[in-house]
């Protein structure tokens, strides 16, 4: 068998469960939760160096978010390719080679440059890392059933927030201490260090849509397979992404990752120059705003799952939990510009870009389930391709509002944000029914 193969979905006969293939399966996703770790370090050092390398190169905000953009030239556009590729080849050796590319993009920064490089840089590392988050989830999904999916895809959202939570003090020290060339040095070692584990310890599962290794194996018998995961083969993408389902999924997630990308670029800035904190106490709201984000994606994978084993419907155990979040975030987002800077703003702050990450998950786990198992990887990254749109369109958009008003500026980007979340929040509780949907693709 070759990797361009295209194979059953699932073994043919439901399998035993094995300490052997759980250990495994918790395994692979532990990696990959580590390996959105280092995709969301890679993401985030420039953020965390801003003021160094605006400093260093001279580049004025709409500068330095024209660099940011700048990753998202190529990402949506390779998110959506490799997305649809993952459904022919093994995603074990894409994600391999992602994670090469992540270190190669790195490391001409580590040595030095200017305005270019940066450039290059990062449109490099954003082809690279655009059908990572799909990829990944793919892969985690292919080791579980539906009703066991909430808790390893909202681990592998966590790695996200992970990520940021160690890069923020790790690579703040090492931007201090060994300047800003240090820390794209740091995360490129990184990068190498995941890849050379994945070799041996990584792989697909028993669901997976494209190999049936494991399962030949021995390592596929971890689950009891359910019956919806081989139904209608073959569907036309065209048919699942006009689903009201992929559209309110994705809406969603357009509105949540809108929030990321406003995060990992200017928050750092926001919190120093909008709100007057100083470099210590923007980085303690940092770590709240991603502690929160981290409680509330595990917190949303527990309730889910909990309304699922009790016979909720989807729609309900995701599309309205993924809103509710949504909207409660968009009501922080709208009333922060106008409360003076202080504790009230903190926390407006810490609940608008804290909560609206689970949405992620939802979004993922819900398109999985509506998707048959041949066409995941192909629904996961076309989401994913529309979605990250908004980190090409936020970074660039947000520098020239702050270099039109000035620190007023944030408060604009605030309130565009906390609009986008309203829309994405109405979408998720208004058109998400993942089990109507995908009766409708079998039908």
């Amino acid at each position: 068998m070759t990797d361009t193969d295209v194979v059953p979905a699932v073994p043919a006969r439901p399998t035993r469960n094995t300490s052997g293939a759980r250990r495994r399966a918790w395994t692979v996703t532990a990696l990959l939760v580590v390996f959105m770790m280092v995709n969301f370090a890679d993401k985030s050092v420039l953020g965390l160096a801003a003021e160094s390398i605006r400093a260093d190169l001279g580049m004025s905000a709409s500068a330095f978010g024209l660099a940011n953009s700048a990753f998202f030239l190529l990402f949506s556009v390779c998110g959506a390719a490799v997305g649809l590729l993952a459904d022919r080849v093994r995603p074990k050796w894409l994600l391999l080679a992602m994670a090469l590319l992540w270190s190669v993009a790195q490391a001409p920064l580590a040595l030095g440059g200017g305005m270019a490089l940066l450039v290059a840089s990062r449109v490099l590392l954003g082809a690279a890392e655009g059908p990572a988050f799909p990829v990944a989830q793919q892969t985690a999904m292919s080791w579980f059933p539906d009703r066991a999916r909430n808790l390893p895809g909202a681990l592998v959202v966590l790695g996200t927030t992970l990520g940021v939570l160690l890069a923020a003090p790790g690579l703040t020290w090492v931007i201090d201490h060994h300047g800003w060339h240090s820390a794209f040095a740091a995360v490129a070692v990184a990068g190498l260090v995941w890849a050379l584990l994945w070799v041996p310890l990584g792989g697909e599962g028993p669901y997976a849509s494209g190999s049936t290794d494991d399962v030949r194996s021995g390592q596929g018998d971890a689950f009891e397979v359910d019956g919806t995961e081989g139904a209608a083969r073959r569907t036309p993408y065209r048919r699942i992404i006009a689903t009201r389902t992929w559209i309110g999924a994705t809406a969603a997630y357009f509105g949540a990752y809108w929030i990321t990308a406003f995060g990992l670029v200017w928050l750092p800035s926001y919190l120093h120059e909008g709100l007057g904190l100083s470099t210590a106490g923007s980085a303690r709201v940092l770590m709240l705003v991603y502690g929160l984000n981290a409680v509330v994606v595990l917190g949303q994978a527990g309730l889910t799952g909990w309304l699922l084993r009790r016979g909720a419907p989807s729609r309900r155990a995701r599309g309205g939990v993924g809103g509710a979040l949504l909207l409660i975030s968009a009501a922080a987002c709208l009333a922060l510009p106008g409360v003076p800077a202080g504790a009230g703003s903190v926390v407006l702050l810490v609940v608008g870009f804290g909560a609206a990450g689970a949405m992620t998950s939802i979004a993922v786990t819900t398109v999985t389930r509506l998707t048959p198992a041949d066409r995941r990887g192909g629904a996961l990254g076309i989401m994913n391709a529309v979605v990250t749109t908004a980190g090409l369109i936020a970074p660039t958009l947000i520098g020239r509002l702050v270099d039109a008003y000035g620190a007023d500026g944030y408060r604009y980007a605030v309130l565009l944000t906390g609009a986008l979340l309203l829309l994405g929040g109405t979408a998720a509780v208004t058109l998400i029914d993942p089990d109507r949907d995908a009766r409708r693709l079998a039908g």
